[in-house]
Formats: C-alpha cells, sequence, structure tokens
C-alpha cells in the first residue's frame, strides 16, 4: 500500500496525471481512433495532438478491438 501512495503522491506532484492507472495497476479500456477508418494509431487521450491530421471526429472504442484493427500506441503517448 506504501508503494502505491507514494507513486501516486509522486505523479500529482509531478502534475503527470495521465500515468495515474498504470501506477496502479488499472488497465486502461478506453482509446480514441480515427473515425475516417484509415488511421493506424490508437490514442489514449481523446485531444491527443496525434489526431490533428483526422478529418473525422475521434471515436471511443476498447483497446483490445483497436489492437484486433492493427492499430499501435499513438508516438505522442509514449
Amino acid at each position: 500500500m506504501m508503494k502505491i501512495t507514494t507513486a501516486l503522491l509522486f505523479i500529482l506532484l509531478n502534475n503527470d496525471c495521465s500515468t495515474i492507472p498504470a501506477a496502479i495497476g488499472a488497465k486502461e479500456e478506453t482509446v480514441y481512433v480515427c473515425g475516417s477508418g484509415n488511421g493506424k494509431r490508437y490514442h489514449l487521450k481523446e485531444h491527443c495532438r496525434g489526431l490533428n491530421n483526422c478529418s473525422a471526429k475521434a471515436v471511443k472504442t476498447t483497446i483490445e478491438k483497436a489492437k484486433k484493427e492493427g492499430k499501435t500506441l499513438c508516438g505522442w503517448e509514449k
């Protein structure tokens, strides 16, 4: 418990809230993909800068479905 609390405190102090689910062992289920159907990446945040070139609206999906479609994690989110 102390390890998790320390990790969360460190993350919050460094203002990087995007890593909180990973720090507590939760699996991030929801991801976003370009709605045009041509995208090759999935994104953890709806407003990821990697979606700037998407001409369609970002679509919410699951990470499992995105991976089954052959999509990989956006380079901006690594």
